[in-house]
């Protein structure tokens, strides 16, 4: 984007025409956060926006100051959703045509989104780069304009007037302000003010491990293609950022954090727990790095903003966030310990485990010397996993530690069963146990000594009762004694020894 003079981004950004469609998005204290990081931390709402992302302010503005002969021949974007939507909202309310390409990989709910709002939908490529291209062809075939997501100075400044309203709704002391980075516009514009104005304040950049182009870029002095880029944070899947915003980026932004999928995870709940609200993966990245950086610099009572810049997040993703969220708080431990197959080894390894919290257990027979179990367990810091590895294999049980293989947290654990030949007697059984300290090993006390654990299956999901499935290997002739340990246990039951989900694949 060759350019004969720089833009007056100061300038430019005060006479931003945005507030005809975004609204000043309120600047909140996440008081829960702020305790447990020893900082003042501040979100800037973004997320609040009609389309729940920063992203209709540049938009709105590139279209606003378009000729009208332009606007009325109609708009063309390449996004990833959020930006789609701001071009869209903003045709809508300009009265003109705009025709969306977006990736195939862009999540339902934004082309939904897309498509209520009156954009012409069409999807092309795996990501933000190839849409892009597609856009361009089409461009020339239909004499449409172009509102790129990023690069472009119209666009940068409607992203910046953000950076206007924090420094007009907190006048105090900032320390930094946290950014996340997909192609580069709103960094741009949030440092063009930022540094313009109060140049004491610190720019952060944010990016995921598997999506940090303009980190990579400003490293190497050069812009750097990707060859391909992580997908859970759609709204920053970029390959190649702009040459303006690349210019911009590295002249302004004072340093680059990179987080990864567990610590954005973890960040999406510390915001929900704040504010109740939830973050698309985009739009947790300053929270992220806020938390990373914190603890890396050793920061005490600083004051740090992040920008929560997108909710546009698919709700099945949730399921996902829920689980890899203890893993980026550093909550939880994984681990694969081996135990002799023989009487009372799984007692003795739970008495081990002490008053630990349990997250997670799977196990089935499948050796007649030895027993092969996947559990979690809570912990308060990471180095914990290490001291309970060390204890495990002190006491005889061999173990590895899992909680930083992504095989383990992806898809093992999910997978720990199948049919044994050795569970002869099996019977199966889910109960319902409360949960709280001491509830298996009351379960464990209880159980006959003749009668074996021969599968586990056990996942804390955050609720009152824990639900957990049980195999046990009854002989025959214990029947009566089995209904007697069961009606002692009085915790609610189903046998499910004929249930053909079983038989078919774990008897």
């Amino acid at each position: 984007m060759a350019r004969a003079a720089h833009p007056d981004y100061l300038k430019k950004i005060l006479t931003a025409r945005v507030y005809d469609v975004a609204i000043e998005s309120p600047l909140d204290a996440a008081r829960s956060l702020s305790r447990r990081v020893g900082n003042h931390v501040l979100l800037k709402r973004e997320d609040q926006q009609p389309v729940f992302s920063f992203k209709l302010r540049g938009a709105y503005n590139k279209m606003a100051h378009l000729p009208k002969e332009q606007l009325a021949r109609g708009v063309i974007c390449a996004s990833a959703g959020n930006h789609a939507q701001g071009v869209a909202l903003s045709a809508r309310r300009l009265g003109c045509r705009a025709v969306i390409v977006m990736p195939v990989t862009t999540p339902k709910l934004k082309i939904d989104a897309v498509a209520a709002l009156g954009g012409e939908v069409v999807l092309q490529g795996e990501s933000y780069s190839d849409a892009y291209q597609h856009a361009l062809a089409l461009q020339q075939a239909q004499s449409l304009t172009f509102v790129h997501p990023f690069d472009d100075p119209d666009v940068i400044a409607g992203q910046g007037t953000i950076a206007m309203e924090v420094l007009r709704q907190h006048e105090g002391p900032i320390d930094a302000i946290f950014v996340a980075i997909g192609g580069g516009g709103l960094i741009s514009g949030v440092a063009s003010y930022i540094k313009a104005v109060r140049p004491e304040i610190k720019v952060i950049g944010v990016q995921t491990r598997d999506s940090d182009a303009m980190a990579r870029s400003v490293r190497a002095g050069k812009r750097v293609q990707l060859a391909d880029v992580g997908l859970f944070s759609d709204g920053t899947a970029v390959k190649l950022v702009g040459e303006e915003t690349f210019r911009l980026t590295r002249k302004l932004v004072d340093d680059f954090v990179i987080v990864d999928t567990d610590e954005v995870c973890a960040a999406i709940k510390d915001v929900f727990q704040d504010t109740r609200s939830i973050l698309e993966p985009a739009g947790a990245l300053g929270v992220a790095a806020i938390k990373q950086y914190a603890a890396a610099n050793k920061c005490r009572g600083q004051t740090f903003v992040a920008i929560t810049c997108g909710a546009n997040m698919n709700f099945d993703r949730l399921r996902f966030v829920a689980e890899r969220a203890e893993f980026g708080e550093q909550r939880e431990a994984l681990f694969a310990v081996t135990i002799p197959e023989e009487r009372g080894s799984f007692k003795r390894f739970c008495e081990l485990i002490g008053p630990r919290a349990v997250t997670e257990f799977n196990y089935r027979i499948s050796d007649a010397n030895q027993a092969h179990v996947f559990v979690g367990i809570a912990i308060g810091k990471r180095d914990e996993a290490d001291k309970i590895e060390r204890s495990f294999q002190r006491h005889g049980f061999a173990t590895v530690n899992l909680t930083d293989d992504e095989l383990a947290k992806e898809h093992v654990r999910h997978m720990v069963g199948g049919r044994s030949d050795l569970a002869q007697d099996e019977r199966l059984f889910r109960f319902i146990f409360p949960e709280r300290p001491g509830a298996l090993m009351r379960f464990l006390s209880s159980l006959h000594p003749g009668w074996n654990i021969s599968l586990f299956h056990y996942r804390n999901q955050g609720a009152d009762y824990g639900r957990i499935l049980v195999g046990i290997q009854v002989p025959r002739g214990d029947a009566k004694a089995f209904r007697a340990f069961l009606d002692a246990l009085a915790y609610p039951c189903t046998e499910e020894t004929d249930n053909p989900v079983y038989r078919l694949f774990l008897r």
